[in-house]
């Protein structure tokens, strides 16, 4: 008999096949933690595709595509489903940006964005397998380790 690990919802978001362990990264991007909406988080479920994954399920809050590219970083090919009235209204992968503005301070203390009210402005490019930010004012290259 199959039983569900975690419960339907009526309305809002599911992302699901996050990498593990990287679920918890996304929540605290999304700053919902402290905001009254429901959250369901599974960590370390079994998933045929990657093994293990982990989940995450917004009551009453539906993501964009936009909004989703903010943490696309953490997990390129999670899946987005929109909920409504308990069924996939909507459905889409990650998609890698290719620039990122004011979300992530740039690592280069001697950035003009450290000093100066300008948002930060990253390229995100690929290279060996790894995701590279390069900061549109300082130049510098930084490895999306830094961002996590």
């Amino acid at each position: 008999m199959h039983h569900l690990q975690v419960e339907a919802i009526a309305n809002g978001t599911v992302i699901d096949h996050i990498p593990a362990g990287k679920g918890l990264k996304i929540i605290h991007r999304l700053q919902l933690k402290h905001k009254d909406i429901r959250l369901t988080i599974g960590l370390n479920l079994p998933s045929n595709a990657m093994q293990h994954k982990d989940l995450i399920k917004i009551n009453d809050l539906q993501l964009t595509p936009e909004k989703a590219a903010e943490f696309a970083l953490f997990a390129p090919d999670a899946t987005i489903n929109v909920i409504s009235h308990y069924r996939v209204t909507q459905k889409y992968r990650m998609q890698k940006p290719e620039q990122l503005r004011g979300l992530f301070q740039c690592p280069n203390t001697n950035c003009i964005t450290r000093f100066e009210p300008i948002a930060s402005w990253f390229a995100v490019k690929q290279a060996d397998n790894q995701l590279k930010l390069r900061c549109q004012y300082c130049e510098r290259s930084f490895s999306e380790d830094l961002f996590q």
